[in-house]
């Protein structure tokens, strides 16, 4: 790289005599706008009153080096994009039915020991009774949840994996109350079980050896990647006792202004709100736990791969950069001009990246669950900025420390 390259040819060479302009004052003591300073000064390279912006030129020389940067740059946005996009798509169908459920708080069983869990509450009438009762509540909505299989009335149907909900006609609207039935014996389909199980209303449908009409289909709605099946609360407590349980509901879903943590410990129950109440879902931490492990651990690659390739190309323009500040150019300028080239490598290989992920989420979305939005693609796609420009940032103190006086040297 030579000094013309940068600018140098509108300046005296090291070597050159200047013209009487470019002299220093009488006394020796100044320096002449157009003259050198190899003592390590801060004097901005300029050409026309305008710094140099020296990125753009190495981004042209060494195109195959950039072109290969920005590829892996695209490949880890991928990765990245199209995890957080299938964690978000499992997410969404383990947990939707629970914060479709209505109320401030969802109320669980206090176990003897260890977490609350949706799989072992049981909410009896007298703990259901004590929150009615608690001033400052609402709306207090029993809801009954079970696993089980339900199947149409087809020869060559097989049998689909379900979430029974037991919902309360009357209930706050919200997308799983919605879906309740108007008697015992029928039941509302989220869109899922009524894709799932090919029906429509007024189909017949057997749950646990009993047959119910479809008297709705609602939204989507999941729960540890089951569809959600409604039934009257009649109807789920039989079919729950049928199934092992004993009929009790399993969380109540509360409206209002109590006194959350009195009534709770009265009442032996733990509140939290339906987003804090998800770690009470075993699927949900295991699952999101492990994408998000991976997720992150795909953020740290990108940043140390990022900072390496800067690094080590800082590291071979060390004497390029000696020039540079040699002939006025200021730490500011350098540094501005390393971290612009990296933010520009950086914004190329993410946007490709991220268009990628738009693109195969959209064809895998009807065979996956994947998950398309802002939070799996843009938040992805802003650390992956920041983290990458972390990264480079590492080689800045090549820049920094860059000694004028080496342009002096024998190599030059």
């Amino acid at each position: 790289m030579s000094v013309a390259a940068y600018g140098g040819h509108d300046r005296p060479g090291i070597n050159q005599k200047s013209d009487e302009s470019s002299q220093p004052p009488g006394d020796g003591t100044g320096t002449g706008d157009g003259e050198a300073r190899l003592d390590g000064g801060e004097r901005p390279c300029r050409r026309e009153g305008t710094i140099v912006f020296v990125a753009w030129r190495d981004l042209r020389a060494a195109r195959g080096r950039f072109v290969l940067i920005g590829s892996v740059v695209s490949l880890i946005t991928l990765l990245v994009g199209f995890l957080a996009g299938l964690t978000g798509g499992l997410g969404a169908q383990d947990v939707s039915a629970v914060l479709g459920l209505p109320g401030n708080r969802l109320v669980l069983q206090e176990p003897s020991t260890g977490q609350p869990s949706f799989s072992q509450s049981t909410i009896d009438a007298a703990t259901v009774s004590a929150w009615r009762q608690s001033s400052g509540v609402e709306h207090v909505t029993p809801i009954g949840i079970a696993q089980g299989r339900a199947e149409a009335h087809a020869e060559t149907a097989p049998a689909v994996a379900v979430a029974l909900f037991g919902v309360p006609r009357g209930a706050p609207a919200s997308t799983v109350t919605d879906l309740a039935p108007r008697s015992d014996d029928t039941v509302g389909l989220s869109a899922g079980a009524a894709k799932d199980l090919d029906v429509a209303v007024g189909d017949a449908v057997t749950i646990a050896a009993r047959t119910y009409r479809v008297a709705t289909v609602g939204g989507d709605a999941w729960y540890s990647h089951t569809p959600v099946v409604a039934l009257s609360p009649t109807a789920w407590a039989s079919t729950d006792r049928r199934l092992g349980g004993d009929g009790e509901a399993t969380v109540l879903a509360v409206s209002g202004a109590p006194d959350w943590g009195s009534t709770a410990d009265r009442t032996h129950t733990v509140a939290a709100s339906p987003l804090a109440s998800l770690t009470a879902l075993e699927t949900f931490k295991s699952e999101v736990g492990s994408l998000g492990l991976m997720i992150v651990m795909l953020f740290g690659v990108s940043a140390l791969v990022v900072g390496a390739f800067f690094t080590v190309w800082t590291l071979q323009r060390a004497d390029d950069i000696a020039v540079l500040k040699a002939l006025g150019a200021s730490d500011a300028s350098l540094v501005g001009d390393a971290l612009g080239q990296a933010l520009v490598v950086l914004a190329a290989g993410v946007g490709v990246g991220i268009g990628l992920v738009s693109v195969l989420g959209t064809l895998a979305n009807g065979v996956l669950p994947f998950l398309l939005s802002p939070l799996t693609t843009l938040l992805p796609a802003a650390v992956m900025v920041v983290l990458g420009l972390a990264g480079a940032a590492v080689a800045l103190r090549t820049v920094t420390r860059a000694d004028p006086l080496t342009a002096l040297g024998s190599n030059r």
